[in-house]
């Protein structure tokens, strides 16, 4: 029975293991990494040696994921296994001793979920692994969570009782957030005339019916001409992603997809056809003003939803739309729709800011961390106000704390709390700011600036889900979104040694890059005309308007200091201004402010240099100490022996030091 049980016991454990496969040619180097694995209580599921032997064994073995070294035995390498295994949604970490700019380079695109070097120790692999599965767990719960709302979405349209034009409308404005686009054409596949309809985007939430009518306007054709353009167009029948040069061949085979790039600018699109009977295809075609905006991921969420599509589409058409494709469909309805959304007071129109707005609508639902990357000025708190704001937790506080302000010594107290009598002057207990924001969203503002010794607590909250007050005997639980911002590259911070790698992979779990703007320069005169009704308000004044030459000024400057510079030069413009109108903007001060940097070459350090930049840096902080108490080795968690190796290596010499 003693027997039964233990192996019962063993089951029970082994269940709970996560299985890893190991693609290693090196048989020493695999064989200490199983090792590592199996100490840490991971199931190895086995050791592939090329890319034919670890296809063979993911079939078998279903790995929740894989180790993968970039160099592998045979004509194929580590990095086009990686895109077979995103493909199939296997995570994936590299562990590579190439340092070659371009095969790293090549690597990044593949999306990782982490990078280890050769020779790897056993912490970097278990910290490596931990934040793997981390990111793996959020990006699976993204997926399902985007194909549940999309499908609620959808679903929600398919059972009210709008018209045939408001439901195209209500559709595409679900489908945006989850699939981009500028414009979207819909209709039924026919062999004797164009019978689709097209869904122009205008801004943030406005669309736009464009009928055959309202398309012969636009191209200048007409509506024979635009037949027979159609009729000489190849039909795709499976689903498809055109950019760059296959949508140069295709424009030549479909010149019906070339008019409407031509009118709307289009560089890339998605084809998804769908079979509605054994005579009957309804083809959706997402176009995009921007390069390479379609994926694979794009592909997957529609081919999951295809059944509730084909519902959409049997419900708002007629059985006799249904039965007979080649009839045309009537459209009366062409004014635009516009629907406003909360975005807490987020002003922009251009294609870079209908991205943002996309991956804000995305994320807000969830509890995903947030990292909102951009250069000062550019409205990164406005960003996180707007996740909040359209998030379940909209009714719980926003709390909002300053890291690059936060006093060294008082760090701790006004993050976490402090208890009556916990160190000399607290006479009185303190709520800290994670406890005042439980149930809502912390957004940690230049979070770059926070030190390493906060960050570590940071990271303890991230995993934990609690804390505890400064003198208190017990931690507490709290329940907290994260939200992070910097105009740093945490990346080359990583690399230096003044942000923690665990850390920065913890929340950088959904990134959004806010452009600067002069990347939105189109943007500019809607953002200068709100902050004169803002300030002219303020001011009890009647708002003055921009003059031509004023609007050609601010649209010539390209605004270093970003939204926060323009504001400014807003608010003096109308000091300044006596009548009406403003004539001219003085620039003058904000470019002695703000002096223009020259250009300059963007690099990616390879692994090796990262590695000495970070040794260098422990180094000068131990004022070249290297073994004993407080020297680098005992620092970088490694044998003195092994780091005077590696100083050699990388030629670092004691004169940097």
């Amino acid at each position: 029975m003693k027997k039964s049980a233990d192996n019962g016991y063993e089951a029970a454990i082994s269940a709970l293991k996560k299985r890893i496969l190991i693609v290693e040619d090196q048989f020493i180097e695999a064989h200490d990494l199983q090792l590592i694995l199996e100490k840490a209580n991971y199931e190895v599921t086995g050791i592939a040696r090329s890319v034919e032997q670890a296809l063979e064994q993911i079939e078998i073995e279903k790995p929740d994921l894989v180790f993968l070294d970039i160099m592998l035995k045979g004509k194929r390498d580590g990095i086009e296994l990686a895109h077979i295994l995103k493909e199939k949604h296997v995570g994936f970490i590299f562990i590579s001793a190439n340092s070659s700019k371009s095969v790293l380079d090549e690597a990044k695109t593949t999306q990782p979920y982490g990078f280890i070097v050769k020779p790897f120790r056993a912490q970097d692999v278990l910290t490596t692994l931990e934040i793997a599965f981390y990111r793996q767990q959020y990006s699976l719960e993204s997926q399902l969570r985007q194909q549940f709302q999309l499908q609620k979405s959808i679903s929600e349209i398919i059972n009210s009782n709008v018209k045939k034009e408001e439901a195209l409308l209500a559709f595409a404005k679900a489908v945006q957030t989850f699939i981009p686009f500028d414009y979207l054409e819909t209709g039924f596949v026919t062999t004797t005339h164009y019978d689709n309809l097209g869904i122009v985007r205008r801004n943030i939430d406005q669309y736009q019916i464009i009928n055959l009518q309202k398309l012969t306007q636009i191209t200048e054709l007409s509506e024979k001409e635009i037949n027979e353009t159609y009729k000489k167009s190849k039909t795709d029948k499976e689903p498809i992603i055109y950019s760059a040069e296959t949508l140069i061949n295709n424009l030549q085979e479909a010149p019906m997809k070339a008019l409407i790039a031509h009118n709307f600018g289009i560089k890339s699109y998605l084809v998804f056809p769908l079979l509605i009977s054994e005579m009957q295809r309804y083809h959706f075609t997402f176009y995009s003003r921007n390069l390479n905006v379609y994926s694979p991921e794009h592909l997957r969420i529609l081919n999951s939803l295809e059944p509730v599509f084909c519902q959409f589409i049997a419900k708002i058409y007629s059985k006799e739309d249904l039965n007979l494709p080649q009839k045309k469909v009537e459209i009366k309805n062409t004014k635009p729709v516009n629907t406003e959304e909360d975005f807490v007071g987020i002003i922009g129109n251009s294609s870079q800011m209908n991205s943002v707005f996309n991956y804000i609508r995305k994320v807000a639902p969830s509890d995903t961390s947030v990292l909102v990357l951009g250069e000062s000025g550019t409205g990164k708190e406005k960003i996180a106000q707007s996740i909040h704001a359209l998030s379940p937790r909209k009714e719980k506080p926003l709390v909002i704390i300053n890291c690059g302000a936060i006093p060294e010594n008082l760090a701790e107290s006004l993050l976490f709390g402090h208890e009556k009598g916990a160190f000399t002057g607290a006479l009185d207990k303190r709520i800290g700011k994670f406890e005042l924001a439980d149930g809502g969203t912390i957004f940690l503002d230049e979070v770059g600036e926070m030190s390493l010794e906060l960050q570590v607590k940071l990271l303890r909250v991230l995993q934990e889900r609690e804390i505890e007050r400064v003198g208190g005997s017990s931690p507490m639980k709290v329940d907290v979104r994260i939200i992070a911002a910097t105009n740093k590259n945490l990346e080359e911070e990583v690399a230096a040694g003044r942000f923690r790698m665990d850390l920065y992979y913890r929340l950088h779990v959904f990134p959004i890059m806010v452009p600067p703007l002069k990347k939105r320069k189109e943007d500019i005169p809607d953002l200068a005309n709100h902050f004169i009704e803002v300030y002219s308000d303020k001011m009890g004044r009647k708002a003055p308007i921009l003059s031509d030459a004023a609007v050609q000024q601010i649209m010539n400057y390209n605004w270093p200091g970003n939204i926060r510079e323009l504001e400014h030069v807003m608010q003096r413009a109308i000091l300044l201004t006596e009548g009406n109108t403003i004539k001219e903007i003085e620039l003058s001060m904000s470019s002695k402010m703000h002096p223009e940097q020259p250009a300059e070459s963007f690099s990616i350090k390879t692994i090796l240099e990262n590695e000495r930049d970070y040794i260098l840096y422990i180094l000068k902080k131990c004022n070249g100490k290297i073994s004993g108490a407080g020297g680098a080795a005992e620092i970088l968690d490694i044998h003195p022996s092994t780091l005077n190796s590696k100083i050699k290596k990388l030629e670092i010499k004691k004169g940097i030091i």
